[in-house]
């Protein structure tokens, strides 16, 4: 491994700290160099927050010499002024030489510009170091922005024998099919992304509450289908502690926490949805409905990572899991139960 990516590789880890709490901004690290050894590091922890260049440069002591280091970051430095003001001005005003960056930043505001005005200002550049981990990395940032659509990642448990319900279940009560303790995992995930999405039916039979109660972090933006508001107010998901949206047929209205957008099911509705989710800035949808839902995703080609939990148990009869075919990412086994991540490619 290269000198400069010994250091991009850094700028990874540090901006992986932040995951959860940035978006809509992306998430970057900064790393600062002099003669071989690190004298400054930072991320950006927020949105809102200062970015990864200030934190990175704010944390060197002896500011003389940011002069002859470089500065190394997993993202373009921006060129605009958005919540903070353009991180290239601020390296062009320390007179930091050399800059090194993982990828180029997508948004149209920034899209080479950064680039451009150091490399205007005489500064060198060196960019795509480590660029496939860094588009991994920030997965939701550039899919949101190259595609015009949230990362989707779906998620569900089935059987040994392929089922993901019993035939028969009480109403209300969830189905465990893997042990209860990978659902602090799955809560962690929730923290991780902006959205969570289930259909008519899991709402009915699970009455989840679709927040992350087992690990410390942010609820998603809670997401349920209801074409024709058959749904209960008694459920968990209209108790309007977490901001909640009800895409439905019916009617539009909102109330604080609770929102109902009125949208076409004879169209396609996921792209529906996905659009208004666009509006809204929502980078990342987390997809854990039935096999309806979830189906419905696969088919229309919408989703870019799939979990799939397998559980040491059988059904023979009952609700099929979904459907899918993927590229294999990992396996993992969390003693009797399996997970197994698919790319959509």
């Amino acid at each position: 491994m290269t000198e400069d990516n010994i250091y991009i590789r850094r700028c990874i880890e540090l901006a992986e700290n932040a995951l959860g709490y940035t978006a809509p901004n992306p998430l970057v690290g900064c790393v600062i160099v002099n003669s071989r050894e690190i004298i400054g590091e930072g991320y950006h922890k927020e949105f809102g927050g200062n970015h990864a260049e200030v934190n990175a440069i704010n944390s060197v002591k002896d500011k003389e010499k940011l002069k002859s280091s470089t500065l190394y970051v997993n993202l373009e430095p921006c060129s605009h002024y958005g919540k903070t003001p353009p991180c290239a001005d601020l390296i062009l005003k320390m007179g930091i030489p050399k800059v090194v960056i993982g990828n180029i930043d997508p948004f149209k505001e920034v899209a080479g510009k950064g680039i451009q005005k150091l490399k205007d200002a005489g500064i060198e550049v060196i960019s795509g170091v480590l660029e496939k981990d860094c588009e991994v990395l920030n997965k939701r940032f550039l899919t949101f922005y190259k595609k015009n659509r949230p990362y989707i990642i779906l998620k569900w448990a089935q059987t040994t024998d392929d089922f993901i319900s019993p035939e028969k279940k009480i109403t209300g009560k969830p189905f465990w099919i893997t042990d209860d303790k990978l659902k602090s995992l799955v809560h962690k995930w929730r923290t991780e992304e902006q959205a969570i999405i289930v259909g008519t039916n899991t709402a009915l039979a699970d009455d989840p509450q679709l927040n992350a109660r087992e690990w410390k972090g942010k609820d998603p933006l809670r997401i349920v289908l209801d074409q024709n508001l058959r749904l209960p107010e008694t459920l968990h998901l209209f108790d309007k502690t977490i901001p909640t949206i009800v895409f439905t047929s019916r009617k539009s209205s909102i109330t604080k926490n609770l929102e109902f957008i009125q949208i076409d099911f004879k169209k396609n509705s996921i792209k529906q949805i996905c659009d208004i989710l666009v509006e809204r800035k929502i980078q990342s949808l987390f997809v854990e409905g039935g096999t309806k839902l979830l189906q419905t995703f696969i088919n229309e080609g919408l989703w870019d990572e799939a979990r799939i939990f397998t559980g040491n148990k059988e059904f023979i009869n009952g609700v099929k899991a979904p459907q899918i075919k993927g590229k294999m990412a990992s396996e993992l086994f969390f003693d009797k139960d399996k997970l197994t991540v698919l790319i959509n490619k």
